[in-house]
């Protein structure tokens, strides 16, 4: 359909005073004149270029192209995270926070170009197909992955269950590139992963807070405590990196470990539900049964992530500790369009219970620490000297049987055979604000047992 300047000009006019009357009647809890008013001189200046768009760009463009840039520029001009996302968009928005999808199983990252695998999840077509962490994907059909982003990527690599895809991938360690054929399958991503890091020492890695993430964290407990045989002494919760995601997940999650109490609340100028204010609070009941909490942060935290790490903090329930997070206290809420996109928009700002709001400030942790890795000293067959190597050194009375350290070394040894144990013992050997977390939940489990 063709337009002239002047039915544009009405038909656009038409359009966004309907849209904004509807918007002022049906939405907004807080009417204003200003609110509602029509800017006609401004919609003349759109028009106006909306015409001259059509008439003298280089190549024809369509109204609905045009429109929908329109919008795009609309949004992307408040902040960084409103949004006006089409069906395609939407879509994939929807499969990021359910946890389920098509696809092949594995955690990627972008490193130099390239699709990084961070792990295959387990039971998987990856993991089946013999895809390991470390492995860099770089053809996706015999198509090159340099110079698409990681989201491209990803959406390339997810598609209908049971069809195949060709991986080209190169390994560290095997000469030359090779191909992986992967017939893809529906993916159940959990969220969470547990681990008995130590014995009676839980550690709880959440990446993301998607729909089903707070039932992921309590079976994740429950897992640990089958495994331990006896209540945790102490629990670690990583959400380094972790992008954040639903907001009902983050506060289930926190909920988890509180008793009672404000959880976060939200302020809004106009909030979509006829509320500027929303408050989340906790119910009764502490999975881990008040035992000591380490909550792991970094500046790729943000969100979600500092909500939990927020009000954790604030009802000092837990230590917090890492490095500052990212600083992202906004609240986006989706808004479903009749053309089957969704409008992305920031609708209020979060704060902990104590009050504090983290945009563009962040959680700053109990205890600073990163920037650190482990290396390990290189291995002597030459020990230190102790008393028991000295000459003529006084005999122990104690009549007792000393444990040896040929004992605790074959004990170590047996316990390795275990892969949730090598993991372990590799995350501790690899990961300095673990290990640190670990000693800091060891020390308070002392302190509490001898009070």
């Amino acid at each position: 359909m063709r337009f002239t300047a002047r039915n544009t000009y009405v038909v656009l006019s038409s359009v966004l005073f309907g849209i904004l009357i509807s918007a002022g009647s049906g939405v907004l809890a807080t009417r204003s004149s200003d609110a509602t008013q029509v800017p006609l001189e401004h919609l003349r200046t759109f028009s106006d270029v909306f015409v001259r768009i059509k008439k003298h760009y280089v190549e024809d463009i369509s109204d609905e192209d045009l429109l929908e840039n329109a919008i795009r520029g609309m949004l992307s001009g408040l902040d960084p995270h409103s949004a006006y996302l089409d069906e395609e968009e939407y879509s994939e928005l929807r499969i990021g926070t359910s946890g389920e999808f098509g696809g092949l199983g594995i955690e990627v990252s972008m490193e130099d170009g390239f699709v990084k695998v961070i792990s295959p999840i387990d039971d998987t077509p990856a993991k089946r197909a013999g895809i390991e962490g470390g492995d860099l994907i770089i053809r996706i059909d015999d198509e090159p992955v340099k110079g698409l982003s990681l989201n491209q990527a990803v959406k390339r690599m997810r598609g209908k269950p049971g069809s195949d895809i060709d991986l080209t991938v190169v390994r560290e360690g095997v000469e030359g590139a090779f191909s992986v054929v992967i017939t893809r399958d529906i993916i159940k991503v959990s969220s969470v992963r547990q681990l008995l890091i130590e014995p009676n020492f839980g550690y709880l890695r959440v990446s993301t807070f998607s729909s089903n993430t707070t039932q992921n964290v309590l079976d994740g407990i429950d897992e640990l405590i089958d495994k331990n045989g006896l209540p945790l002494k102490g629990l670690v919760l990583d959400l380094r990196n972790n992008p954040g995601g639903v907001l009902t997940a983050a506060v289930g999650v926190t909920d988890a470990f509180l008793e009672e109490g404000l959880v976060v609340y939200t302020d809004a100028r106009n909030d979509v539900t006829g509320n500027s204010e929303i408050r989340y609070s906790a119910r009764r009941g502490d999975a881990i049964s008040g035992a000591p909490l380490v909550v792991l942060v970094n500046g790729s935290s943000a969100s979600a992530s500092e909500i939990v790490a927020g009000a954790l903090q604030d009802h000092e329930r837990a230590i917090v500790m890492g490095s500052k997070t990212f600083g992202k206290g906004s609240v986006q809420t989706i808004q479903d369009l009749a053309n089957g996109g969704a409008l992305k928009l920031t609708t209020a700002r979060y704060y902990t219970p104590s009050g504090r709001s983290i945009q563009a400030q962040g959680i700053q942790p109990d205890i600073s620490i990163g920037g650190y890795t482990i290396e390990k000293n290189d291995s002597s067959s030459i020990g230190p000297i102790k008393e028991s190597n000295l000459a003529r050194h006084l005999s122990n009375t104690d009549q007792g049987e000393q444990p040896s350290d040929d004992s605790e070394t074959g004990e170590a040894e047996s316990s390795q055979e275990d892969s949730d144990a090598e993991r372990a013992k590799f995350l501790l050997e690899n990961d300095y604000e673990l290990l640190q977390a670990v000693h800091l939940l060891k020390g308070l489990a002392i302190a509490e047992a001898r009070k």
